[in-house]
């Protein structure tokens, strides 16, 4: 049987830091700490950093939406069942990936 007031806690923490990722992300990206700089050089390399923070912060916000998912997959019963074919996701896989949706076949599928 699983503990799914730790997993809940770890999950809640796991959202917490992602949450902090992206307040950092959205800082740098608006440059609240710095300005943008005035050579155009240094101008495009900038934006090729903004160009992989963006890309950062949008994994980071994916993952909290499977995150906030899981979540009420707890609070519902349902944590740990195929979001696809209605199997048991394996703890094993749980373990690596708490807020799994799909077991790893469907997640194969789904690639």
């Amino acid at each position: 049987m699983k503990d799914l007031n730790a997993i809940e806690a770890k999950l809640k923490e796991l959202k917490k830091d992602l949450s902090s990722r992206i307040e950092a992300i959205h800082k740098d990206t608006h440059h609240l700490n710095e300005p943008v700089e005035k050579d155009f050089a240094e101008q495009a390399t900038q934006s090729e950093n903004d160009d992989v923070l963006n890309a950062l912060d949008n994994e980071t916000q994916q993952t909290i939406y499977l995150i906030d998912s899981a979540l009420k997959d707890i609070s519902d019963d349902h944590y740990g069942v195929c979001h696809s074919c209605g199997e048991m996701i394996s703890d094993k896989r749980l373990d690596a990936v708490p807020y799994a949706q799909h077991c790893i076949q469907c997640a194969e599928k789904n690639q």
